[in-house]
């Protein structure tokens, strides 16, 4: 069998077949859920608002939020088509591009769904890494929205961690699962480069500390 014909039907499989496993091992899973107040305080006031996930920890994410109608940014990547299709299968809504390809329209798409009051989604160090680097593009779409960055990961007391750059979380079946969310942040309209490039290196080092909280919880 040629390379061209294992990928079409390993994107037959993943686009018909992901949706399902995703589905079939949330539902297995024990989840707990620490500092909703901050999600809840956002959508009490209907504020917009992005989540923010690092790449390797989506898994669980995806399945507690799914049929929200949540935006989540997906590259234009063949990878990404396949994901996307998943994401419209869990009844999210994506938005097609990346830091690499598709950009710019990208950009404006999300920015104008998140301002007529759907909720984002963006990894920033996706779609290639490197790991835990935030790109500033989720910035300046969050800045133009006029929206929240609220930070989000999770973590398994069992779970498998792939050998790749993101070092991709998956946890087991009937595993207990603790989801995190971190302090929104809102960013003003007229602040100076040096001031941006200094909440962005504040807002990663939040997002690194709350990876390693959602881990420290099961080490108690």
């Amino acid at each position: 069998m040629n390379k061209k014909k294992k990928q079409k039907i390993m994107f037959y499989l993943a686009t018909k077949f992901g949706w399902l496993f995703i589905l079939g091992l949330g539902k297995s899973l024990f989840i707990k859920e620490k500092g909703r107040r901050h999600l809840n305080k956002l959508l009490e006031k209907k504020a917009r608002f992005i989540l923010v996930l690092w790449h390797g920890r989506m898994f669980t994410p995806i399945y507690i939020r799914r049929r929200e109608g949540i935006c989540p940014m997906v590259s234009l990547h063949a990878d990404g088509e396949m994901i996307a299709q998943t994401m419209y299968k869990l009844g999210y809504r994506p938005v097609r591009g990346s830091s690499t390809r598709g950009g710019k329209e990208a950009f404006y798409e999300m920015v104008n769904r998140i301002s007529q009051g759907s909720v984002g989604a963006i990894i920033p160090d996706g779609p290639t890494g490197p790991r835990h680097q935030f790109k500033p593009g989720t910035l300046y779409i969050a800045q133009q929205a006029d929206a929240y960055l609220l930070p989000m990961t999770f973590s398994a007391n069992k779970n498998i961690v792939f050998k790749s750059w993101d070092k991709f979380m998956l946890p087991m079946p009937f595993s207990k699962n603790i989801v995190l969310y971190g302090k929104p942040i809102k960013l003003l309209q007229n602040i100076s480069p040096r001031e941006l490039v200094k909440i962005k290196n504040n807002f990663e080092g939040q997002m690194i500390k709350l990876e390693l909280q959602a881990d420290e919880y099961f080490r108690k």
